[in-house]
């Protein structure tokens, strides 16, 4: 019985420790994951935004240049409008 004992108690212990590392290596990958996730999110933001940076950049070309004298381009908005009307000219 008793060189049962320490084997036992060691056996225990080997358990133990290898449910805390099982339980830090989930904790560490969920970590990473919600990481990933959250820099995808930014990722994918700033191509939204540079996106629209880049088609406001060519729509106002495409109104500077038009041959509708009343189509101008609107800062704040980003678009370009009827000066008559003020509705968004189809370019």
């Amino acid at each position: 019985m008793k060189s049962l004992f320490p084997t036992l108690i060691a056996a225990l212990l080997t358990g133990s420790v290898r449910a805390a590392s099982n339980e830090a290596a989930r904790q560490s990958k969920e970590q990473w994951n919600d990481t990933r996730n959250l820099r995808n999110k930014v990722n994918t933001r700033v191509e939204k935004e540079f996106d629209k940076a880049d088609r406001a950049f060519d729509t106002r070309d495409a109104c500077e240049k038009s041959y509708n004298v009343n189509a101008y381009w609107e800062p704040n908005t980003l678009r370009c409008l009827d000066r008559r009307t003020g509705r968004p000219v189809a370019l």
